[in-house]
This record gives structure tokens, C-alpha cells and sequence, in this order.
């Protein structure tokens, strides 16, 4: 299931630059890193291995969890009190204690709006609850060699961290499940619950509504702790690259940042 940019990133994060150096972006974020897709080749490193909060793009990791669980994608499943729980602190929800939902609509509300009740519920639709949730996901952190990922909490609100590095090879390796992929790279999805009610979403990904680059998908986060983080895959001249901003103080400067990589990177590919 996991494949498109997994095997360059975890084997090739040690390998020499596709891109020759000059003058850098001037990035706001806090942290950020540009890694070439194919070979997993650092193109551009602003401290990315520094250990930073990461908030919702934690969601990616409960998504190749309960998709390497054999997820129903079918399958209905209820929003219960716990999710409500597990949310609690977050950005106001759409998803209604006591609707059920197809999991493949919970899995859009968690990855393109950020629902912080879909992540407890697709577990459980898979047999887990939130504590083994939380050991899966490090497990799986572990297994994709990523040393300085930690998890303490299934949403993103509450104690979890990475680095911009780890980041992006994580979101490679979920790019790597088609289904992942699709929704990633959906700008808007349409989902309904059992009973018939309609919830409309639009994506957070401001750079893939925004048409200017080819973004393969992503994943949008904030807490007070990690301020505003983004992680995005994207084809910048027919070159699929994968980035990750950390530490934004403000919501559009990770955007920002993300153009200000693309506007350079076809800059050099002009150059050469």
C-alpha cells in the first residue's frame, strides 16, 4: 500500500542535493525542508531537524494507521461521547455525536477540513481506542525510521512533535496509498450523514485551491503550541518535491513560505 515517495525519502534523506546551491528563500517559518520525491535528496533544510510541536498534521499518521488496519472504507461508523472527548479544545466540529458517518467521509473531514472527532472514531471503526491509537501511531513513526516523531494524543492538540524533516517524509509514505492521495488532493468533498444530513468541506490547503503550482496534496495544522505548520507535496516543473513548514506565526505566512520555495525551485530549474 505504501509507495509513490516512501522509498526515496526513508533511504535517501542522507544523499546529495539534486539542486545546485544559491541564494536561499528568506523563509518566515520556524522550521521548514524541501526534499526531492524521487531520491529523497535535501533541496533546502531551515532548522528541519529541530523537535517542534505539530498539531494537525499529526492526522496523516492516524490515517496510514487505520488504513494499514484493513479500514472499511464502507462501513458506517457513530460519532460517540469519546470522540467528542478526544476533540475537546478544538476547532468547532461538524461531525454530530450520535450521526453515523461511511468511513471513507470521516477519513475526507479528518484530512481535508481537520475534524478532530473523525481520528478517534476511524480507530475504533478499526478496533483501536484512543490509547492504542496513540501505540500505533508511534509504532508506525518507528517503522518508517522516524526517531524524533512522538505521539501523546490521536488529534494533534495535545503534545505531539517532529521535525519539518520527519514531516515530509511522512507525508511522503502517505502519499503513497492511492486512497490517501486522492483525498489529500480533493479541494472540496460533499459527505452525509446515515440519517441524510449534508456537510459541505473545503480543503485548508490554500496552495491546491489556489491553482498557481501542481500540489499533490497535503495536511494544514495549528495549535498556540506549533503555531501554523503545512505540509505539501507538489510538482514544481515536473519535478515532484515534498515540503514541510513549521512554526508559522501567522496563518497565510506558511502559504507564503510554500510559494516563495516553488517561486525559487523553478528559478533554478530555469537557471540550469
Amino acid at each position: 500500500m505504501v509507495r509513490f515517495f516512501v522509498c526515496g525519502l526513508v533511504i535517501g534523506v542522507l544523499a546529495r542535493p539534486t539542486f545546485a546551491d544559491d541564494a536561499s528563500p528568506e523563509l518566515r517559518s520556524k522550521a521548514a525542508v524541501v526534499l526531492d520525491a524521487d531520491s529523497g535528496a535535501e533541496i533546502f533544510a531551515k532548522d528541519a531537524d529541530q523537535i517542534r510541536p505539530i498539531a494537525s498534521t499529526t492526522k496523516i499518521f492516524v490515517a496510514m494507521v487505520v488504513r494499514k488496519r484493513g479500514l472499511d472504507l464502507d462501513a458506517w461508523t457513530k460519532i460517540t461521547r469519546d470522540d467528542v472527548e478526544e476533540a475537546r479544545g478544538g476547532a468547532r466540529t461538524r461531525l454530530d455525536k450520535g450521526e453515523s458517518f461511511r468511513n471513507r467521509d470521516l477519513m475526507k473531514a479528518m484530512l481535508i477540513a481537520s475534524d478532530n472527532r473523525a481520528p478517534t472514531a476511524l480507530a475504533r471503526a478499526v478496533g483501536l481506542d484512543p490509547d492504542e491509537l496513540v501505540a500505533a501511531m508511534n509504532a508506525l513513526a518507528k517503522e518508517l525510521g522516524l526517531a524524533h516523531t512522538k505521539f501523546t494524543s490521536a488529534s494533534g492538540l495535545r503534545g505531539n512533535v517532529s521535525t519539518a524533516r520527519e514531516l515530509a517524509t511522512a507525508l511522503g509514505a502517505a502519499l503513497g496509498d492511492d486512497v490517501l492521495r486522492a483525498i489529500m488532493g480533493d479541494e472540496e468533498a460533499t459527505i452525509r450523514s446515515k440519517d441524510g444530513a449534508r456537510i459541505d468541506y473545503t480543503t485548508t490547503n490554500v496552495p491546491l485551491a489556489a491553482h498557481r503550482y501542481d500540489v499533490i496534496g497535503g495536511k494544514t495544522g495549528y495549535t498556540t503550541a506549533a503555531g501554523y505548520c503545512f505540509v505539501a507535496a507538489a510538482r514544481i516543473d515536473h519535478h515532484a518535491v515534498v515540503m514541510a513548514f513549521l512554526g508559522a506565526e501567522g496563518k497565510l505566512t506558511r502559504f507564503g513560505d510554500f510559494n516563495r520555495v516553488a517561486s525559487w525551485l523553478e528559478r533554478r530549474v530555469a537557471d540550469r
